[in-house]
């Protein structure tokens, strides 16, 4: 990988770090009608579980040797995620953050899922487009060494953002 391309994926993984961060810790921006948009926290679940089924779908196919539908899977399990992202930070840049309500055992668990949910996310954005870099250079061999820790942190990133929806749903 040349040293533009990572420069370029450092730059743009730092850009969705920010925007991600500004959308949660900046002041919100203000909305007439803010209950119109009570429906993304679902629909950011909604594309976080077609994101996760995309990438099994993918992977079951990687496995058969079925090419095409591995890529056509991945490239869907892309912009399922793109989607999510888009309909989260305009959700988080509108509305203040959720805060669980849970106590006890079940708020520790939920701080933990948050936390590494939180990490994975930031970790995983440069490592779909190393992946995806290599697959379109068509570098498979780099392509299946980086992509055998990228699908189960996404997976992981995916599965996790539907249980914060569901463990969340009721503080919406």
């Amino acid at each position: 990988m040349k040293t533009s391309q990572k420069f370029i994926i450092g730059i743009f993984s730092f850009f969705i770090l920010i925007l991600v961060l500004l959308s949660i810790y900046a002041p919100d921006f203000y909305v007439e009608d803010r209950e119109k948009y009570a429906f993304l926290p679902q629909l950011n679940a909604v594309f976080n579980a077609l994101s996760f089924t995309a990438l099994i779908i993918s992977y079951m196919a990687i496995k058969k040797k079925h090419k095409k539908y591995h890529i056509f899977f991945m490239l869907l399990a892309l912009l399922f995620t793109f989607f999510f992202l888009i309909s989260y930070l305009l959700y988080h840049f509108i509305s203040p953050p959720t805060v669980f309500g849970g106590t006890g055992l079940l708020k520790g668990i939920y701080l933990f899922i948050l936390l590494t949910h939180i990490i994975l996310a930031a970790v995983i954005v440069p490592l779909i487009m190393i992946t995806l870099l290599y697959a379109v250079q068509k570098n498979f061999v780099n392509h299946k060494r980086i992509a055998r820790w990228t699908l189960p942190l996404w997976l992981y990133v995916s599965f996790t953002g539907v249980l914060i929806y569901l463990m969340n749903s009721a503080y919406y």
